[in-house]
């Protein structure tokens, strides 16, 4: 690696602080706290593949990058920050593919979360939570299998039925 690309990633970890604490975090009109997230993917030739991480509770599978939304930021901030903050990578971040309700499998707490599709264009060597979490590139049928939460499934469905009806797309 060179002296440029190590001054980038410097640059980037710096800028790139995990936010922590939840004076911020949005609720809807009910009191369930609201969740952002991106499904990360880009294409291996014409295989459509989908990057999971490890959840930070040990043994506990792998998911999708999501968190708290937040009172100052839009809610493409959200998906973004915090897919750069638990993946470390970057891309274009697509129309939303749906809205679940969800009970937590940690705490008895309801929680509205919401999905976009983020298209890979940087996977960076440094990111807030590269110690906590491991990050995998699988194919969909390999992430259906190993993501723990039900409504993450439903939103790479979406995401499967979305990118195959576009002309181009069949080998998914």
């Amino acid at each position: 690696m060179q002296i440029q690309d190590i001054s980038m990633e410097l640059k980037n970890m710096v800028s790139l602080v995990a936010r922590n604490g939840r004076q911020l975090q949005r609720y809807n009109n009910v009191g369930r706290r609201q969740v952002v997230g991106c499904i990360p993917y880009r294409y291996d030739g014409a295989k459509l593949e989908v990057l999971v991480i490890s959840s930070q509770r040990k043994g506990k599978g792998m998911l999708f990058p999501k968190g708290g939304w937040e009172t100052d930021e839009s809610i493409r901030e959200a998906a973004i920050r915090e897919t750069v903050e638990e993946a470390g990578v970057k891309g274009v971040v697509e129309d939303k593919l749906g809205q679940w309700s969800f009970k937590s499998k940690g705490n008895d707490a309801y929680y509205e979360g919401h999905m976009f599709p983020l298209h890979v264009k940087e996977q960076l060597e440094f990111w807030p939570e590269k110690h906590i979490r491991q990050r995998v590139w699988m194919s969909v049928t390999e992430a259906k299998e190993a993501c723990q939460h039900w409504w993450m499934r439903e939103a790479l469905d979406k995401l499967v039925t979305r990118k195959e009806a576009k002309p181009g797309n069949s080998n998914l």
